[in-house]
């Protein structure tokens, strides 16, 4: 049996898979988000651990046995937070989250340094760890100088469960220290933030071994004393892992809380200036290039608190057949956005109300807006020399077939749906668990699921569909020059 560990935004997921990849079981732990400020988004670390103990114990309480076979845990995370540690590893403040944009003047600063686009391949943007760093150095010197280590999320639940300071290179290569080609930290970035290689977590794959589960916790959770922990991977590309997308040509749209068009690639192709996120992959050898929308199910959940319907049911008012734009543009941008943008200070907007503006046209401009704002990712990653020919559908968005319809009809390329099953972050986290362990073949493992259904785009709204989207492009210069 192999576990995999997913630690979310709003909660961490545990499933288990046996030696043939069949998901046996999974349960969850919730976890929660503090604002204290405008752009602020923090976690308090001892929340990661509660909800890891539910989530296990919710998996011991059905499956005894199983737990009790386990032989490898893999880890998949929510990326580029700052966690910071003093000598003893205690945790000096609330870790300062991905969609946390305080440190952007901090960002701007650095990545007007040449030296980090070159290494890292990246634009150094708000929400990646080395600004936060920055942040906390120019407003609470005090804690900055007790850190002794760094560690990104994942890898503080790696440091409870093995008691080792390691990490990997995907989820490292979101912080803008890791020399994202040569796979290894930069010396000349950390220091350029006040910082040194010491504080750093040691580095390996994500298909390596990365330390063993501490006794005391195989002895509360009913297994084994020999426990392999992988290195693990960033959810993205953990999910990627799940999905099967390891190998050149392969990519995935993933709708969850943000929004991703993540392609895999056999060697490192940075353009940093199209704000597309060149990354390690969790498998060796390989690379993969990203963009991210920071507001995807999410514009949909704000949007449905206002409209006091729940998600489910404004999508399901649309109906299934795909309509032509109705002139109401919405613009996503509820906490800034990245590809293509890199802005952290634009917010959404409505554009085109009128009377006849009800609740159903807002439903469909906020679907197509998240649908245009994934087209921009695609027109920067083929600007990056990436071409995609189909994608498959990821994440919670996925379920909603209209959407799904307008993504391949935006974006000219049909949308696979996987056959039934999650094919995750928490099961590529639980693939990179069997890897680790067994020593099998990673890409052999990291196969494909089968495709249930495939949503072909719909040629005869395809011109409706590119006169939409020129407004859409249009509208973020207007609206920026009104938001700065």
């Amino acid at each position: 049996m192999y576990l995999g560990l997913d630690l979310g935004t709003s909660g961490v997921k545990a499933m288990l898979i046996d030696g043939d990849q069949k998901i046996v079981g999974s349960a969850s732990g919730s976890l929660d988000v503090s604002r204290p400020h405008s752009g602020w988004s923090e976690q308090d670390p001892a929340q990661w651990i509660r909800a890891t103990e539910e989530a296990v114990a919710g998996l011991k309480q059905k499956f005894p046995k199983e737990l009790a076979a386990v032989k490898g845990i893999g880890l998949s995370g929510q990326m580029h937070g700052a966690t910071l540690l003093d000598a003893e590893d205690k945790v000096l403040r609330p870790c300062i989250l991905w969609n946390d944009t305080r440190s952007y003047e901090e960002a701007a600063e650095l990545d007007a340094d040449p030296r980090f686009r070159k290494i890292t391949g990246n634009i150094v943007f708000p929400g990646f760890t080395a600004p936060k760093l920055v942040w906390v150095k120019n407003n609470e010197p005090e804690i900055f100088a007790k850190i002794a280590k760094v560690l990104l999320p994942k890898d503080y639940l790696r440091l409870w469960l093995a008691g080792e300071h390691i990490s990997e290179m995907s989820d490292s290569a979101g912080t803008s220290w890791l020399d994202t080609g040569a796979r290894k930290w930069s010396p000349e970035l950390l220091a350029a933030t006040g910082l040194s290689e010491k504080q750093m977590p040691s580095l390996v794959e994500g298909t390596e071994q990365a330390g063993k589960l501490r006794g005391e916790l195989a002895v509360a959770w009913g297994m084994g004393t020999d426990v392999v922990i992988a290195g693990g991977a960033g959810d993205n590309a953990a999910s990627a892992c799940g999905m099967g997308t390891v190998a050149a040509g392969n990519a995935f749209v993933s709708l969850g809380t943000s929004g991703v068009l993540f392609a895999a690639n056999a060697s490192y192709l940075p353009k940093p200036e199209s704000a597309v996120h060149a990354f390690c992959h969790a498998l060796p050898k390989t690379w993969h290039q990203m963009g991210v929308i920071l507001s995807a199910t999410d514009a949909l959940n704000w949007y449905s608190h206002i409209a006091g319907r729940s998600a489910a049911e404004l999508a399901e008012e649309l109906g299934y057949t795909l309509r032509a734009p109705t002139g109401v543009t919405f613009l996503p941008y509820l906490s800034g956005e990245r590809t293509p943008h890199n802005d952290a200070v634009i917010r959404g907007s409505f554009i085109g109300l009128g009377h006849e503006s009800g609740r159903a046209v807002l439903t469909q401009a906020v679907l197509e807006g998240v649908t245009f704002a994934i087209r921009d990712n695609l027109e920067a990653l083929k600007s990056a020399g990436t071409s995609i020919s189909r994608v498959t559908a990821i994440g919670g968005g996925s379920r909603s077939r209209y959407w799904l319809a307008s993504i391949a009809t935006s974006l000219g390329v049909p949308v696979d749906i996987p056959a039934d099953g999650d094919f995750g972050a928490a099961f590529g986290a639980a693939r990179l668990g069997l890897i680790a362990a067994t020593g099998a073949d990673p890409v052999a493992v990291c196969s494909a699921p089968k495709t249930d259904e495939t949503i072909e785009p719909v040629a005869s709204l395809s011109g409706a569909y590119e006169a939409a989207y020129a407004r859409y492009r249009a509208a973020y210069p207007a609206v920026r020059g009104i938001a700065h």
